[in-house]
């Protein structure tokens, strides 16, 4: 089993950890290859509307992790140096960088609505600031956007791999609006949802930018099997944020998911230690006084640390995936990459 290193992103390029090996900086490394990300993301929204503009730009304000963006580059590079060697991003891959995270964005503004939310990453939300009919055109004008770009790379293949996370998006969101009586098939469809709705957008954009770069199917696998584990861990990471976070940090309110009468990871768990939580999911946290008492559960249960060690376990096949390309520090940095998602804090 590999051994991860508890290590802060701001850290220099390679510096070394305790037992001596170079650590990589993933997002030192990927930003070589994303300078000028948001400028280009704001070129592909030409849009002629002033108000249209500024919503569909509001989000590309350069303050985002682009942590999305900077996996798709790693993993471009670490598929072009395991195939021949090659030290170059495609421009065609780096594109793909940007249709990820544009598609992402246009599912945030969409999310937002549904879910009637007044902030995100620390600021007000489209359809707080310019009402949710507006928000939804934009949403759907940012995805035409990333859509005219895919099609510009002229890859049918790349087309079809990054037109299902689009499918898995709404059909993530459809799975939240609905729950599950049966305890086991709740925590399946879960899963489930969190992949559709997070983890298909990387694991997905991985293997595509793997299929750019790379005829071997196997190194298709791997990418996309990375992605899918970084994603779902992501995802499980969020939800524990979501208890143990303090709203600052988080640039939204937290217990955000009971409030929206969601049961995630933390909430399924402490459900097995109180049973008593069967009847207040059911009804999505709708009583008076459920949001708090479901949350005092949680906290009492060990629902936040079950979560924690699924998502670790999910870290941990990630890193079994990746390991199997040629030795880069684009590769080592994807495994970094993997501890910074355990061990990140909003």
């Amino acid at each position: 089993m590999h051994r991860f290193h508890h290590v802060t992103p701001a850290v220099c390029c390679c510096s070394k950890t305790r037992s001596g090996e170079k650590y990589t900086d993933p997002f030192n490394l990927g930003w070589r290859d994303l300078k000028g990300l948001y400028e280009d993301i704001r070129k592909e929204l030409f849009i002629s509307t002033t108000e249209l503009k500024e919503m569909c730009e509001y989000y590309f304000d350069g303050k985002g992790k682009a942590f999305r963006p900077i996996i798709v580059v790693l993993m471009a590079r670490a598929c072009n140096i395991h195939h021949n060697n090659s030290r170059n991003v495609q421009a065609s891959q780096r594109a793909i960088a940007l249709i990820a995270e544009m598609i992402h964005t246009a599912s945030l503004v969409h999310d937002d609505v549904i879910d009637d939310a007044s902030s995100r990453r620390g600021k007000h939300t489209v359809n707080k600031i310019w009402g949710e009919k507006k928000a939804v055109l934009a949403g759907d004008l940012i995805l035409s956007a990333a859509s005219i770009a895919l099609a510009r790379i002229g890859n049918t293949t790349v087309v079809s791999i990054l037109t299902q996370v689009i499918e898995d998006l709404v059909r993530g969101e459809f799975l939240q609006l609905g729950s599950k009586e049966n305890e086991n098939e709740r925590f399946a469809h879960y899963l489930e949802k969190t992949f559709k709705k997070t983890a298909s957008l990387i694991a997905n954009s991985c293997k595509a930018v793997s299929v750019l770069g790379c005829p071997d199917p196997v190194v298709h696998e791997i990418a996309y099997q990375y992605g899918k584990n970084v994603g779902l861990a992501f995802q499980l990471i969020d939800d524990v944020l979501d208890f143990t976070s303090c709203s600052d940090r988080m640039g939204k309110p937290t217990s955000a998911d009971l409030k929206l009468g969601l049961a995630t990871g933390p909430v399924l768990f402490a459900c097995q230690q109180f049973p008593e939580m069967n009847a207040m999911i059911m009804r999505r946290f709708s009583s008076p006084g459920d949001v708090d008492r479901a949350r005092q559960y949680v906290l009492q249960s060990d629902g936040v640390q079950q979560t924690t060690y699924l998502a670790q376990r999910y870290c941990r096949e990630a890193v079994r995936e990746i390991s199997k390309l040629r030795p880069s520090p684009e590769r080592d940095a994807l495994i970094q990459l993997s501890e910074i998602v355990l061990t990140r804090d909003k």
